[in-house]
């Protein structure tokens, strides 16, 4: 034990930012797991959990565990950040009430059911356009999946056609931010600047287009629940919270229907499970490995007494393979249950585009299952490393064209 280490958990030397651990997290967020239900990072002086019982416990606690001090290392309360916070993830109620009853009126029952006929559409003219021949090599990430999520979900916003090669771009940054000040987080930092001005404008009343849900948040401001800044801001963080975990997402859904053909064909014979198969990717692949959360005074969790105003790191992807919650956690079965996971996040900070990632990836999946009979991979997938965010780079695959029925398939629930 080291001078400073906590005496009443196990200490780890443990680095979650290092290539290693962010090439392949899941056998190092086993050993956390392993050590207990709160562990000590000691490189980066902040506690931990990675079982999935501390880490929802955790999250539906905003009184004790805050996000107002932000979602990653840096404390935004004491720190000079390089963007305003995020006006839906990194403030506590009651802005955070407000605002999210903001986007729940947007998000109406009526306003999905037109984005679900927009998105197939689209989905379905994607595929057509890139998928040609009885035999096709694409690289999924930059020709399917990429295109797809940057024009639906901006058009959804309203945000204007010029200039989204910036979002993804933004999007790194925005995650890499998360992370202590390492490599990528300086490298990420010589562009901020130019692409939160971008995103700011992009994102303005004057920025967006007539319709979308963009327009729908500055009525709000007209109404006076928010104010005209406020509603910029809301959009932005709307627009960083959908784009990139979508990209991440879908890119390893391709990945693993190719490493598994069989679940492949259960998908081709019963497309209604495409929701199930992408909320099954969300919880086994993780695209947003852990969030902070920072203590409001001395708290204890689960016999660990945790100081006041210090930060918690939350690893999702950790509880999203605990074998104490999962039955095969490691395994990818689209029949499976997956309710419950952490993928999303939980309690009242959850992910407020989920539905909106969920409909895309239904219209994507399901539009390839009806043109793709199977999948091969044509070379080898390349990591995107990022500080909070596990993604592809690349996915060189062989689409071959159905060119039949669907395989029947028998499904159960794990």
């Amino acid at each position: 034990m080291h001078d400073g280490d906590p005496a009443d958990c196990a200490v780890t030397d443990i680095d979650p930012f290092s290539d290693e651990f962010l090439t392949d997290p899941f056998p190092a967020l086993a050993e956390l797991r392993d050590l207990g239900e709160v562990f000590y990072l000691r490189r980066y002086g902040v506690w931990g959990v990675a079982r999935h019982e501390q880490v929802t416990s955790v999250l539906r606690q905003p009184t004790d565990f805050s996000n107002a001090a932000g979602v990653g290392y840096s404390d935004l309360l004491r720190e000079d950040p390089w963007r305003s916070p995020s006006l839906i993830l990194e403030v506590d109620p009651p802005i955070h009430t407000t605002n999210r009853r903001v986007l729940a009126r947007i998000l109406s029952p009526r306003a999905l059911r037109d984005l679900t006929e927009r998105f197939a559409r689209e989905a379905e003219l994607l595929v057509d356009r890139v998928l040609t021949g009885d035999v096709a090599e694409v690289d999924a990430v930059q020709d399917l999946v990429r295109p797809f999520v940057l024009k639906v979900f901006p058009d959804s916003l309203g945000l204007p056609a010029d200039g989204r090669e910036n979002l993804l771009p933004y999007g790194g940054v925005s995650f890499n931010a998360l992370g202590p000040r390492n490599a990528r987080f300086t490298a990420a930092m010589r562009d901020a600047e130019r692409l939160a001005g971008w995103v700011e404008r992009a994102c303005s009343r004057r920025g967006l287009g007539a319709s979308g849900f963009g327009p729908d948040i500055f009525r709000a401001a007209d109404e006076g629940t928010i104010t005209e800044a406020d509603a910029g801001l809301l959009v932005r963080s709307f627009l960083t919270a959908g784009v990139d975990t979508t990209v991440s997402a879908l890119g390893f859904a391709l990945l693993r229907f190719a490493q598994h053909p069989d679940q492949w064909d259960r998908l081709r014979a019963q497309p209604s499970l495409a929701r199930a198969a992408f909320d099954e990717v969300v919880r086994v692949d993780s695209p947003v490995i852990a969030f902070f959360r920072t203590t409001t005074a001395d708290t204890e969790l689960a016999g660990t007494t945790i100081p006041g105003e210090r930060k918690v790191m939350v690893f999702f992807a950790g509880a999203n393979r605990d074998p104490s919650r999962w039955t095969d956690p490691d395994d990818f079965d689209i029949t499976r249950n997956a309710a419950g996971h952490a993928g999303f996040g939980a309690g009242i900070h959850n992910c407020a585009g989920q539905m909106v990632a969920r409909l895309e990836a239904e219209a994507l999946l399901q539009a390839l299952a009806r043109r793709v009979q199977r999948w091969d991979l044509a070379g080898t997938p390349a990591p995107s490393l990022n500080n909070a965010l596990r993604a592809l780079g690349s996915l060189p695959l062989r689409a071959h064209r159905s060119t039949g029925r669907a395989p029947t398939s028998t499904s159960r629930t794990a």
